[in-house]
């Protein structure tokens, strides 16, 4: 196998990091996307090219889920994960040296609303409603494909941390407003993952090839929604900050196209499988992910 990784969807904010950083190790990366002057989805011959002595594929592809929930948006969430799975399943099949190790993103949001007990891969629960469902289709078409000559794992991401993308802009900006309060109760549970954690998962289950099927990638400590908002506040050096109720939120979410599902349902979910085979995170507490990516923000601000 050639030092080559393609990455699937890979002009979001993960895909960038993951880019970046299998760039500078000296890897050939091949991404394919949508966009101009990248690998087509509509183009399965120059798919199965890339693919071809491809050490690893990892699939980031789907539209944001930061929109509001209209049949349209819908629609194209559910079909950008599920026929992009799909494509590629059948392009690796057509492979003759396929890739060792097919990664593909997964949702966390997958299991029920939880403020009882925690998920784990084994014993947690699936929830239903609109998110769940394209969780769900989302990893049927996946593990649908029988690939002999390739690994599969999905990777059911909670809440991705880092300092150039992702959710921390907005939760900044409300503390810095003074909006640094809880959201609805804030009894709600965040699970969360800082995105250099994604990066050492996937080399982890890369080496480990006795491992495969569903993995849970969230920090084995997560929060409570009121807990996140005093860690924000606290790195930030803001004493207080007001809390936003949920009927607030419903207007917020309304006027600026997004839905309270994103703060208001609870996520707890642990890495249960992950500990067991022996991974161990850098940033296994949210304080010390949050003092890293905003110093690493105030650094970049300073360079310009």
């Amino acid at each position: 196998m050639l030092k080559k990784i393609v990455l699937a969807g890979g002009t979001g904010f993960i895909g960038q990091y993951l880019e970046r950083t299998y760039t500078n190790q000296g890897y050939i990366v091949h991404i394919i996307s949508r966009q101009p002057g990248q690998i087509s989805w509509n183009d399965e011959a120059a798919m199965v090219d890339a693919l071809e002595n491809a050490g690893m594929v990892i699939n980031l592809a789907g539209k944001s889920v930061n929109c509001r929930y209209n049949e349209k948006n819908k629609r194209e969430i559910y079909e950008s994960r599920t026929r992009t799975t799909e494509a590629l399943g059948k392009a690796i099949g057509k492979c003759q040296n396929p890739p060792e190790l097919w990664i593909n993103s997964s949702t966390a949001t997958i299991y029920r609303h939880a403020e009882d007990r925690p998920m784990t891969e084994a014993t947690g629960e699936l929830g239903t409603g609109f998110s769940v469902d394209v969780g769900k289709a989302w990893e049927d078409v996946f593990f649908r494909f029988n690939l002999p000559k390739t690994r599969q794992i999905a990777l059911r991401l909670a809440i991705v941390l880092g300092a150039d993308g992702g959710v921390m802009e907005p939760y900044i900006n409300m503390v810095r407003f003074g909006l640094g309060g809880k959201q609805g109760e804030g009894k709600q549970m965040f699970s969360w993952i800082h995105i250099e954690d994604v990066y050492r998962i996937i080399e982890f289950l890369k080496q480990r090839k006795d491992l495969s099927g569903i993995f849970n990638a969230s920090s084995p400590n997560p929060v409570t929604n009121k807990e996140l908002m005093e860690q924000m506040r606290k790195v930030m050096g803001r004493r207080k900050g007001l809390p936003a109720p949920e009927w607030m939120l419903e207007m917020g979410a309304v006027f600026i196209g997004t839905e309270t599902e994103l703060i208001l349902k609870s996520r707890w979910v642990v890495p249960e499988r992950l500990e067991r085979a022996g991974f161990r995170f850098s940033y296994d507490r949210l304080d010390r992910a949050l003092w890293q990516i905003l110093q690493e923000q105030k650094q970049e601000q300073e360079q310009y």
